[in-house]
């Protein structure tokens, strides 16, 4: 199976159509028909991605990515958020809360499996980018110091014994 999805959706018609959509792309759906079980089915299915839709009994799916949104261990999974609401402002309440998706009902079969593949492709680059910083973090400051030298950028700043300066040398951090 592809990348994994968890499906928030309490009417059985489109939970169905999704799962199914999800399904014939490649991915593996996970179907939640009630939103009170949706952080503990979120957290033990781990998804790339979750489908929420906004207006359920119980929980409204915006309470559900702010609950989503504060917890460190979903936080980074991307949510796209599909409502039968197309008001104005409806789609900034949603962002607001968390939501880095949007597709309103009724859904073009075509432009959800796109808006899907388009925020799993930004959640991997923002997951491919994420090690490779850290790792620069901890060994770029002496090369990004030495190339700055040569612009006169960082040598007022970092004498290497702080003779000639008139200061003594810089504490280290």
């Amino acid at each position: 199976m592809g990348q994994k999805i968890l499906v928030v959706e309490d009417n059985e018609l489109n939970l169905k159509l999704f799962c199914d959509l999800l399904r014939a792309h490649g991915f593996e759906a996970e179907p939640v028909r009630d939103g009170r079980e949706a952080l503990e089915r979120a957290g033990a299915f781990a998804p790339d991605l979750v489908v929420m839709d906004i207006q359920m009994p119980y929980i409204s799916g915006l309470e559900l990515i702010e609950q989503m949104k504060a917890d460190a261990e979903l936080r980074a999974t991307p949510i796209m958020a599909v409502t039968a609401y197309a008001a104005k402002g409806d789609e900034e309440r949603i962002r607001d809360a968390g939501a880095e998706g949007y597709v309103s009902k009724p859904i073009s079969v075509v432009k959800f499996v796109e808006a899907v593949a388009a925020l799993l492709a930004a959640a991997a680059e923002r997951a491919a980018a994420e090690p490779e910083a850290a790792p620069e973090a901890e060994t770029e400051p002496c090369e990004t110091a030495e190339a700055a030298e040569p612009e006169g950028e960082a040598a007022p700043e970092e004498p290497s014994d702080g003779e000639g300066s008139g200061e003594p040398p810089p504490e280290p951090t």
